[in-house]
């Protein structure tokens, strides 16, 4: 399961150390770093509070969609 975000592309590296900062609440992982396309993977245990950590980020997130897969 995971978060398909756009974050502007300077902002990549924010995010992602964000998320580190977290302990395993969600992994980052780039999708092309030229549109600044990234996927966070979570788990259903953590889906709502990453969620929650994107809809309070000081920068410009914007959710494409969550994926959960099989």
């Amino acid at each position: 399961m995971y978060f398909l975000v756009r974050v502007n592309p300077k902002d990549i590296d924010f995010l992602n150390k964000i998320m580190e900062g977290y302990d395993g609440l969600g992994w980052v992982t780039t999708v092309d770093p030229l549109l600044g396309l990234l996927k966070i993977n979570v788990t259903p245990d953590t889906k709502d509070e990453v969620g929650e950590i994107l809809r309070g980020f000081p920068v410009h997130i914007a959710v494409e969609d969550l994926v959960e897969e099989c």
